[in-house]
C-alpha cells in the first residue's frame, strides 16, 4: 500500500441517480405546475406494481411508501396482536422486529445461519410455540434464506412466513427471484438500496391475490374501489407519491445494470481480502446475491477499533449493519426471547460494511482492501 491516503467514504446513496430518473421526476412536476395541475391521479402505480412484480418473480405487487409500512400492513393483514408471537431474527434493521411489537405481538428472536447471517429454519423452528403467527426471516445483504427451509415449515404448521427483503431487490434463491417467497416479501427503496425511489419508498410482493388486495387496502384507508367508493376496513395512507413511482419504473429498467456492476465490485474486493488473516468474508458473493452490502467480520478485533482506524488515519468509511435489535431501548422493558442466538450475537458484535458500490473504482477497492489488512496488523 502506499502512503497516499485516499477519501473513500461509505455513501448514503446506494445506487445511482441518472438524467433518466432526473427527467422522469421533472415531468411530474412540470405536469403539477401548469394551472390544473396536482400530483394525482397515479396511472403509475400500476405500471410500477406490474414491473416490479416482473423483476422479483411474483405475481402481484403492491407500492408502500417504505418497508416499514409494507411489513406493518402484512401483520395487520395476519391479524397479529396481543398474546401472539413472531419469530424473527436480531441481525436485522428494527422495524423487521417493531412491525409486530407496534400491535402487541411478542418477539421471539432465533438464531442466524453463520455463514448466510439469515435467519436459519432450524433454530426459527426450535422457538416455534402454540402462540406462533408469523415468521419474518430476512434476505441479509443480498443473500436469500434458506426458503426451502421455511416453506417445510409453513407446510408442517401452517404458520406464515413474511420475508424482509428489504437487501434483496434482483436476490434469487435456487435460480429464481425470492419475490413470490411465503405468503408475501417486503421491500425497501430507501437511499442506500441498490434502487431507490427518492429517498424512501417500499413494496409487498405475493402470489396470492386475496393478500395482495389487503395490503392494497390498508396502505389505501381501506377503499375498496369500484361502481361505488367504500370503505371496507381501517386504513392508512401508505402511498407512494406520483414522482417517487415516476423514478420507480426508470429505476427498476436499469436495476440489472446496477446491481451486476456491484457485484463485479463486491466480487473484485472478495479476491482482494482473500487469505488476509483474521478477517471472515461474506459467502455466496455469486450471481443470485442481490448485491446490497459487503459485510465482513472481525473475530478477532475490536470491531469498533477496526472501523475508527479505517477512518483515521486511512479515511475509509464504514457502516454498521446491524446492531443486536434488543440493544436498542425501546426493548428495555419489553417481554422477548433473546436465548440461544450466539451466532447472531457474534455477528452484531463483529460486523463491519465495506464502502463497495457499483461506482466503486479498481484503485478506491485495492486501497481499501490494503488500509483493512494494515489496520488488522497495526491493532494486533
Amino acid at each position: 500500500m502506499t502512503t497516499d491516503i485516499r477519501n473513500v467514504p461509505y455513501l448514503a446513496l446506494g445506487g445511482a441517480f441518472e438524467q433518466d430518473d432526473i427527467d422522469a421526476a421533472l415531468e411530474v412536476m412540470t405536469a403539477a405546475a401548469e394551472p390544473n395541475g396536482n400530483f394525482f391521479p397515479l396511472p403509475e402505480e400500476p405500471d410500477f406494481q406490474k414491473a416490479f412484480a416482473g423483476h422479483e418473480g411474483a405475481a402481484h405487487a403492491v407500492a408502500f411508501n417504505s418497508c416499514g409500512t409494507a411489513l406493518d400492513a402484512c401483520m395487520m393483514v395476519l391479524g397479529i396482536g396481543p398474546g401472539d408471537e413472531v419469530i424473527t431474527t436480531p441481525l436485522t434493521f428494527v422495524c423487521t422486529a417493531t412491525c409486530a411489537v407496534a400491535l402487541g405481538a411478542k418477539i421471539m428472536f432465533a438464531d442466524i445461519d453463520p455463514g448466510t447471517l439469515c435467519l436459519d429454519p432450524a433454530k426459527a423452528r426450535a422457538k416455534i410455540t402454540p402462540r406462533t403467527k408469523a415468521i419474518i426471516p430476512v434476505h441479509f445483504a443480498g443473500q436469500a434464506a434458506d426458503i426451502d427451509g421455511f416453506e417445510d415449515i409453513t407446510r408442517d404448521t401452517g404458520i406464515p412466513v413474511i420475508y424482509d427483503a428489504a437487501h434483496a431487490v434482483g436476490t434469487t434463491y435456487r435460480g429464481r427471484p425470492v419475490g413470490g417467497a411465503g405468503r408475501a416479501s417486503c421491500y425497501s427503496f430507501q437511499s442506500n438500496k441498490n434502487i431507490t425511489t427518492l429517498g424512501e419508498g417500499g413494496a409487498i410482493t405475493t402470489d396470492d391475490p386475496e393478500f395482495a388486495e389487503q395490503v392494497r387496502r390498508k396502505k389505501t384507508f381501506g377503499f375498496v374501489y369500484g361502481p361505488k367508493l367504500r370503505v371496507a376496513s381501517v386504513g392508512f395512507n401508505y402511498r407512494m407519491t406520483k414522482p417517487q413511482l415516476a423514478v420507480g419504473l426508470t429505476q427498476i429498467a436499469k436495476a440489472g445494470r446496477l446491481i451486476a456492476a456491484k457485484l463485479v465490485a463486491m466480487r473484485k474486493m472478495q479476491t482482494l481480502l482473500t487469505g488476509a488473516d483474521g478477517l471472515i468474508l461474506p459467502a455466496g458473493i455469486d450471481d443470485g446475491h442481490g448485491a446490497h452490502l459487503y459485510v465482513i467480520r472481525t473475530p478477532n478485533h475490536d470491531r469498533n477499533a477496526v472501523a475508527a482506524h479505517l477512518k483515521d488515519p486511512y479515511q475509509v468509511g464504514t457502516a454498521y449493519h446491524y446492531p443486536a435489535v434488543w440493544t436498542w431501548e425501546a426493548f428495555d422493558d419489553l417481554d422477548y426471547d433473546r436465548s440461544d442466538c450466539d451466532h447472531a450475537v457474534a455477528a452484531c458484535e463483529q460486523a463491519i460494511s465495506l464502502p463497495v458500490f457499483a461506482q466503486s473504482s479498481d484503485e478506491d477497492l485495492k486501497y481499501v482492501s490494503d488500509a483493512v489488512k494494515r489496520t488488522l496488523k497495526e491493532l494486533a
